[in-house]
């Protein structure tokens, strides 16, 4: 005859729902209470079905990761792996998996995300975006679903888990940089304006300008993909310009290995005839010729705190709503120079 976890609450001296507590390591249980109980279940042979417990409680042990679309795409930026490397190994510290999301456009981002919340395939998800109006974080906030966003949100009418960068203090770091070294025509190569992270670091940007006495341009600024085309297709663009400039802001680092790219093709080297500072100092930023200027922005820790963050909702059965932001640091390196003119 099998044990059961009724039989460990008589030898123990408690409730059946407590024996379950115990199992499932609720801090609404002693520490007192805990020992008793695994004492019991020793004494008696007792090893939970984790399995039977996991229907029980509809827990998966997994989190949903929501990518950018498209994913083929996002892969191509190595923020992504590293961001993703931060939520595995605290996922893995807690013995949970990750289910990614993929979808090639909205519809079937939607969609994906519908089967992981009604299915009840994860337990929670995290977004690796923050974008204007997005229909998946609506989603999720009408189903009230755990879910933690990488970025800030779109609007602070709602309140969302969050970890972050100041994003403005990010911009505005690289911009001022440029500044320092002389430069007075500085332009902005971002990614879509529906991202918040583009917002943010370009009003950096219009802040460095201003607090400098440096009138803005637009037609200095260029948005593109978070890709190495993307920045290759802003030079094209800007260097058509009469006045091109003679530094440049870029929001991200595989964007700057295309800018420089397209300037190598143009005849022009960086940083002896134009300076590029970046953002997030991924690893091909340290290794790239020259090596980029760039402010590091915690990849991992961006992604480590946000399944911390979505740990706590799931564990706690409340949402921690205080922004998590994390520290930022300008890493000067060798594709900025002193301005020639």
């Amino acid at each position: 005859m099998s044990i059961t976890i009724r039989d460990v609450a008589k030898l123990a001296g408690v409730a059946p729902s407590t024996v379950s507590r115990v199992i499932a390591n609720s801090n609404r249980i002693s520490q007192k209470t805990k020992v008793k109980v695994f004492q019991a279940m020793e004494e008696l042979g007792y090893h939970p079905n984790y399995n039977a417990r996991s229907l029980a409680v509809k827990s998966t042990r997994c989190i949903g990761i929501i990518m950018p679309r498209s994913t083929e795409n996002a892969f191509l930026n190595p923020f992504f792996p590293e961001v993703l490397r931060g939520i595995s190994v605290r996922a893995n510290e807690k013995g949970y998996a990750l289910f990614l999301s993929t979808g090639g456009n909205e519809e079937e981002q939607m969609r994906a995300l519908s089967d992981m919340v009604q299915g009840r395939r994860v337990d929670g998800v995290i977004s690796l975006y923050s974008r204007n109006n997005d229909p998946l974080q609506a989603y999720l906030l009408k189903q009230n679903f755990p879910f933690v966003l990488v970025g800030k949100p779109a609007s602070e009418e709602e309140k969302i888990s969050y970890v972050d960068n100041n994003n403005v203090a990010v911009g505005k770091e690289a911009a001022e940089h440029l500044v320092q070294l002389g430069h007075s025509r500085i332009g902005f190569v971002g990614g879509s304006l529906d991202l918040v992270v583009t917002r943010e670091r370009l009003a950096g940007y219009y802040q460095a300008l201003e607090e400098a006495g440096i009138a803005y341009d637009p037609l200095l600024t260029i948005h593109e993909e978070f890709l190495h085309r993307g920045g290759y297709q802003a030079v094209k663009q800007l260097f058509k310009l009469g006045n091109p400039p003679t530094a440049l802001v870029v929001v991200d680092d595989l964007m700057a290995l295309g800018v420089i790219s397209a300037l190598n093709e143009l005849g022009l080297h960086v940083p002896d005839h134009i300076s590029v500072a970046s953002m997030n100092d991924v690893l091909v930023a340290k290794v790239s010729a020259p090596p980029l200027t760039s402010v590091n922005i915690g990849i991992y820790q961006l992604g480590y705190k946000a399944m911390d963050k979505l740990l706590h909702w799931i564990e706690h059965e409340e949402a921690d709503l205080e922004p998590t932001i994390l520290k930022h640091e300008l890493k000067v390196r060798h594709s900025t120079a002193h301005s020639q003119g």
